[in-house]
């Protein structure tokens, strides 16, 4: 009988995830992770770690499965909580979620799956895993399109791929509740985590606030007219003008005018539009640039302003990662394939490119906030191929 440690989070998911692992004959053992102690910057009332804890011990009593619970804190803040305050600190906008899967449930956790001789860890997470006829695995899209996961787990490698179940991924979320429901789990009208891996739903500023201080400076409005807008929206959207596409814009304080104040630039993530407190202004304003050595925000009016949209990105070569070797082997320098930039974005047609100076992505439309260092990755239909962190 194959054994299998379930990452039990106290929802739903992963409730169902363990009852039909158990159902199909698997040894199942149910595990918790804590990820964090520090109750101050976390919003209680929306994911309280330790009901979930309970909601989970309760679901292996339920199930008659063994328990445990596991402190990975330290590695939590070790490999997460810093990379986030680094990236912060330099202006841009990370995704603890994508590394969290990479660098804990999928590497610290699976290890200690390993130890309590486990063949498999198993999440409630929405995607869903093929072996193929050459034994190299492939990381697919979940079933129901609405809760597709796929994008959070885009840094996984062969090995840990191999190691992982996703019970649930060829499941809509309206049956897993009504299969919930039927079973008498008590998460099934629980209502879904939308915090961290593990963590709950924390106060960013306030979470911040804890390496970074606060620090009034100015946010300048850009006019759509500024040169460097005409010059790039001028150019043909081409894999010839890929790195002057792929380019971010960059401002100076003379390229806009004052409209309000921030309380720290890295505060901010490009096409954020609430927490700006610009008023008086004739339509809705968005984040188009930060500078985190100046504390300066840049903003624009309209979701459609110049400083906003670009044909292209470059990725950070050092964080490409493609799920599958044998895909990478064929990959050529070009390469059509349809891409989103963070999760629920629905996908887009583009194109991923190769060449001396490194990879980049040339998109079939303009694309909406490309942000530094949130994560980009493409698919072929419904496989994830690979990933890499945006510029």
């Amino acid at each position: 009988m194959k054994r299998v440690v379930v990452g039990l989070s106290g929802g739903v998911d992963s409730s169902v995830a363990a009852l039909l692992l158990k159902e199909q004959g698997y040894e199942v053992i149910g595990m918790f992770m804590r990820n964090w102690h520090d109750q101050s910057v976390t919003i209680s009332d929306e994911c309280p770690w330790i009901d979930d804890s309970n909601d989970a011990l309760l679901i292996a009593q339920q199930l008659g499965i063994p328990f445990q619970v596991i402190d990975l804190s330290e590695q939590y803040k070790e490999r997460i909580v810093n990379y986030m305050f680094k990236e912060y600190r330099a202006g841009r906008t990370p995704n603890p979620d994508v590394l969290c899967n990479r660098e804990i449930k999928f590497d610290v956790f699976l290890k200690a799956a390993l130890d309590l001789g486990a063949d498999y860890v198993a999440t409630g997470h929405y995607c869903q895993r093929r072996e193929n006829k050459d034994n190299t695995f492939s990381l697919l899209a979940g079933a129901d399109p609405n809760k597709d996961q796929s994008y959070f787990l885009c840094q996984l490698s062969q090995e840990q791929l191999s190691k992982a179940l996703f019970p649930i991924g060829h499941l809509q979320k309206a049956e897993v509740r009504k299969f919930a429901a039927d079973h008498g789990l008590i998460t099934a009208d629980k209502k879904d985590s939308q915090g961290l891996c593990f963590v709950g739903k924390i106060a960013l500023p306030t979470f911040l606030q804890q390496q970074l201080a606060a620090k009034k400076g100015p946010v300048l409005e850009v006019s759509p007219t500024l040169e460097k807008f005409s010059n790039y929206h001028s150019l043909e959207a081409s894999i010839e003008n890929i790195e002057a596409l792929a380019t971010p814009f960059t401002y100076d304080p003379e390229n806009g005018k004052e409209v309000a104040q921030h309380q720290g630039a890295h505060y901010y993530t490009i096409g954020q539009r609430k927490g700006l407190h610009i008023g008086g202004r004739p339509e809705p304003s968005f984040v188009i640039g930060i500078d985190t050595k100046l504390n300066i925000v840049y903003s624009g009016q309209t979701e459609g302003h110049p400083g906003l949209n670009r044909w292209a990105l470059k990725l950070e070569e050092h964080s490409i990662s493609w799920v599958n070797p044998s895909m990478m082997s064929a990959f050529e320098g070009n390469m059509d394939c349809k891409v989103r930039i963070r999760y629920r974005q629905p996908l887009q047609d583009a194109v991923l490119i190769k060449n001396d100076n490194g990879y980049f992505i040339l998109f079939k439309q303009l694309q909406k906030g490309i942000t530094p260092g949130q994560f980009a990755a493409w698919y072929s239909d419904n496989e994830l191929l690979g990933s890499g962190v945006i510029a």
